[in-house]
């Protein structure tokens, strides 16, 4: 299963990562994408029904952390492309439009406060009820959307746990847009990222593989936004300049190298004194 799985992630991750470099308009690329999800997840439910699962770890394996990764990309994207069908065009109705839509996940995490901090804690002593098919409990948080889904392919909480996901990266993208609205002048005392962007996309890309944010349960596009807001930057396609890097001959990692060397040279120079 395992196997099946990455392998499926990747083709999916690959083909959107070209639907971001090769389609200018934003809403063809959504629709695009959630059909490329849909056909993914088709293609996992269908081995599933054959394969099955070797044991009950390997069930709350896929539906705890690998199903609700593929599944929030979904709810993702048919949310902005919601909100980006939806919204007004006139700049403070627009800014309106944008904080209901902020308000309506925060509604969302006060009333999942419990299982929030469940997941969050990476907690496993309910996993069996949450994510194991057919062992749900009534008590435990659960949405009315599982008494609809085909419990063939769902437990009671992966969907909470890729709402989650999703939820994350729909603030930063309402945060982002209410922030290009804003127009706010930089702060001279913040931060600004004054090193290339190709050298700040080799970052982030080393701490999403690494897992080094919520303990490797966060999207690239999620760690990507928070840069650009913290940094005053805009990355722009990074999925292409990622593929810049990958294509290098030599050198891939020249910044973080850059990185090691200038810390052990502070580092020595520092023993010296």
């Amino acid at each position: 299963m395992h196997k099946f799985y990455n392998k499926t992630y990747l083709k999916l991750e690959t083909a959107i990562q070209e639907l971001e470099i090769e389609t200018d308009r934003p809403v063809k690329k959504i629709e695009a994408a959630i059909q490329l999800i849909i056909r993914s997840l088709a293609d996992l439910k269908e081995f599933i029904l054959k394969k099955d699962f070797n044991n009950s770890e390997e069930e709350i394996q896929f539906f705890k952390y690998q199903k609700p990764v593929i599944v929030s990309k979904l709810i993702y994207y048919n949310a902005i492309y919601k909100i980006e069908t939806k919204r007004p065009y006139a700049g403070k109705r627009s800014r309106k439009y944008f904080k209901k839509e902020l308000k309506k996940l925060k509604r969302f995490f006060e009333n999942n406060l419990d299982f929030y901090k469940y997941y969050r804690s990476n907690n496993s002593f309910l996993d069996e009820k949450f994510f194991i098919r057919g062992n749900h409990d009534i008590r435990l948080w659960l949405d009315t959307f599982y008494f609809e889904a085909d419990h063939r392919f769902s437990t009671s909480h992966d969907y909470k746990v890729a709402k989650i996901i999703a939820n994350d990266l729909i603030q930063v993208y309402l945060e982002s847009r209410l922030n290009s609205l804003n127009l706010k002048k930089v702060s001279e005392n913040s931060l600004k990222w004054t090193a290339s962007k190709t050298a700040l996309t080799e970052l982030i890309y080393a701490l999403y593989s690494n897992g080094v944010f919520n303990n490797g349960n966060t999207d690239i596009k999620l760690i990507a936004k928070n840069f650009e807001n913290a940094f005053n930057i805009d990355l722009g396609d990074f999925y292409h300049t990622f593929m810049e890097l990958k294509a290098r001959k030599i050198n891939r990692t020249k910044f973080l190298d850059n990185l090691c060397e200038a810390l052990i040279k502070k580092m020595d120079e520092q023993d010296e004194k």
